[in-house]
C-alpha cells in the first residue's frame, strides 16, 4: 500500500512539473511574440482641388519602381548618404511601392479632374500613364526630417511618347518617435501627390 501511495504521488508531481513546464512555454511564446510586433502606420491621399473643364482623360498607375532597400513594409532610415537601416518596431501597412501607388490612384480619383484612374490588369482603356520612381522616402534623423522623392513620367498611353519627366520631392520636419516620423511622412507624401495630380491635369 505504501509503495502504490507512493508512486501516485510521484505521478502527480511529474504531472504538476509538467502543467508548470507547459505554462512557462506559453507565457514566453507570448511575450516572443509580443516583442516582435510591429505598430502598424498607414498613408492618407490628399485632397486635390478640382477644375472647372470637364474630366475627359483616363489614367494608368503601374506600381512604382523601386530600389530594393524600399520595396518592404519598413520604415527606411538614411543616417547618412550611404548608411541606411529600419526604424525598429513600426511598419506600414503594406508594401511602400503598393502603398505609393495605391494613394496616387485614390489622389486621381478624388480629384475629380479625370474620368477614371487604374492599375494594371483593370481593363481600362487608358489616355495616359504616370510611371513613378520612388527615388526617396527617407527618414533622416540626424537632420530631424523625412524627405520623399518621386520621379514622374507622363506618358501618352496610346502612343508611348513621353509627354514630361519630372521629379516632385518634400521635406517635413520630425521626431524622434514613430508617431511624428509616420506623420511627416504623410503630410510629405500629401504634397508630392498633389504636385503629381495636378501635373498630370496639366
Amino acid at each position: 500500500m505504501s509503495f502504490v501511495a507512493g508512486a501516485e504521488g510521484m505521478a502527480k508531481t511529474v504531472r504538476t512539473l509538467a502543467g508548470v513546464a507547459l505554462a512557462a512555454a506559453v507565457l514566453a511564446g507570448c511575450s516572443a511574440l509580443g516583442s516582435s510586433a510591429l505598430d502598424t502606420y498607414d498613408l492618407t491621399a490628399p485632397t486635390v482641388a478640382a477644375r472647372a473643364k470637364g474630366r475627359t482623360l483616363q489614367v494608368l498607375v503601374p506600381e512604382p519602381v523601386v530600389d530594393r532597400a524600399y520595396d518592404t513594409e519598413r520604415l527606411l532610415v538614411r543616417s547618412s548618404p550611404t548608411e541606411i537601416a529600419y526604424f525598429s518596431g513600426v511598419q506600414w501597412s503594406d508594401r511602400l511601392p503598393r502603398l505609393v501607388q495605391s494613394r496616387l490612384v485614390q489622389t486621381l480619383e478624388r480629384s475629380g479632374r479625370f474620368r477614371a484612374a487604374g492599375r494594371p490588369g483593370q481593363g481600362l482603356a487608358t489616355d495616359r500613364q504616370l510611371v513613378v520612381d520612388i527615388r526617396a522616402f527617407d527618414y533622416r534623423p540626424n537632420e530631424g526630417k523625412v524627405v520623399v522623392a518621386l520621379g514622374v513620367k507622363t506618358m501618352d498611353d496610346r502612343s508611348g511618347r513621353v509627354l514630361s519627366t519630372v521629379e516632385h520631392a518634400a521635406e517635413e520636419p520630425a521626431g524622434s518617435d514613430a508617431r511624428s516620423v509616420t506623420a511627416a511622412f504623410d503630410a510629405a507624401l500629401g504634397r508630392v501627390l498633389t504636385a503629381i495630380v495636378t501635373g498630370a491635369d496639366g
